[in-house]
């Protein structure tokens, strides 16, 4: 069995004003737009937000993922830090050594298994051939570790399990399967792309479980994308809240979710259903007006001012928001900071 890595707190990975724009016909896209955060060792980040807004995008930059053309990293940097504090900068990392780093130092769960499993190799082959690639041990001993693997992920028989394909289990078992893999070579970083949207709750439950005990059994640090903020409230030491490709919104969990500061952040927890404020038929839910916009044609000023019930235009649409320190550990992108914590203190 692996041994339990000691957890710090110590950075791990750092990213620091990221911006990766896509060539299209219908003009340049910039679907990550000058993002910074930091992941510490053992720590949970979320990164949350509407679909379209930068989550995925800045995910598989990570992971170096993305295909050129049309993508093209036109910014910033990515930095892993190694267990003795010594930086690779991921972007500047030829081809050859990034396959070393990828499924060995960071790894990555995808968010539906089906489309991601090979479906004319057994589970064991995929498993067995990621431990591989990164390690010099013998096939049958790949095949060991990958039967220690799926015991690990909670999968039963797992010795026999190594013979199926992917279409003979259930979403959830494929779920553990890809989350299998990923810790197969027990990396650092584990970089998880809503991997619970396409499973019912109950095993929705089950997987977020599992990967909470395994990041306390292995020490690993986890980024999780996601829009649910109720997995984010299981989960996540800090939140990242990402709007049209920018970081909007920065702090530990239970300030974003219980004091946040930023309109945006404010609009997404107002808009979760309330079981104690949906008995009467007639009760509204909230939602946030508009819509995400074209990253090809966004905005002047503010990107989300078009959408904000704060909005000044002649403060918000001249001048676009840094995103700003509040607090050491609390940090907002916003322009009318003055009027939201005027409301706020009017209903306290």
């Amino acid at each position: 069995m692996f041994e339990r890595k000691t957890v710090e707190m110590s950075k791990l990975l750092d990213i620091r004003n990221l911006s990766v724009h896509f060539k299209m016909n219908s003009g340049l896209v910039r679907a990550v737009d000058d993002v910074s955060f930091s992941v510490g060792r053992g720590e949970t980040v979320a990164l949350v937000g509407e679909s379209g807004c930068g989550k995925s995008v800045t995910s598989l930059a990570v992971m170096r993922l993305l295909p050129q053309p049309p993508a093209v990293y036109a910014g910033g940097s990515i930095t892993l830090y190694d267990d003795n504090g010594a930086p690779t900068d991921l972007l500047s990392l030829p081809e050859d050594n990034m396959r070393s780093v990828r499924g060995d130092r960071v790894a990555m769960i995808f968010q539906e298994p089906m489309t991601s499993l090979n479906p004319v190799f057994t589970v064991g082959d995929q498993i067995s051939e990621a431990v591989r690639l990164h390690q010099d041990i013998s096939k049958s001993k790949a095949l060991d570790r990958a039967a220690e693997m799926l015991e690990l992920v909670g999968i039963p028989e797992p010795r026999r399990r190594l013979g199926n394909y992917p279409h003979e289990m259930s979403g959830g078992m494929r779920q553990r399967v890809m989350i299998a893999m990923a810790l197969s070579c027990t990396p650092d970083l584990i970089i998880a792309d809503e991997p619970t949207t396409a499973l019912d709750v109950t095993i929705q439950a089950q997987i977020l479980e599992l990967m909470a005990d395994l990041q306390k059994e292995l020490g690993m640090a986890v980024l999780f994308i996601t829009h649910d903020l109720g997995v984010v409230a299981e989960i996540a030491d800090r939140v990242i809240v990402m709007y049209a490709g920018q970081v909007v919104e920065d702090s530990d969990a239970v300030t974003v979710l219980k004091h946040p500061r930023h309109p945006y952040t404010m609009g997404l927890l107002q808009s979760i259903p309330r079981a104690d404020a949906m008995r009467s038929l007639a009760t509204r839910l909230s939602t946030i007006e508009g819509t995400v916009p074209d990253a090809a044609r966004l905005p002047d000023g503010c990107l989300f001012h078009p959408r904000c019930r704060y909005r000044d235009d002649s403060v918000c649409i001249p001048q676009k928001p840094l995103l700003e320190n509040m607090t050491e550990s609390h940090a907002v992108r916003c322009l009318r900071l003055d009027a939201v914590r005027e409301e706020r203190e009017a209903h306290a």
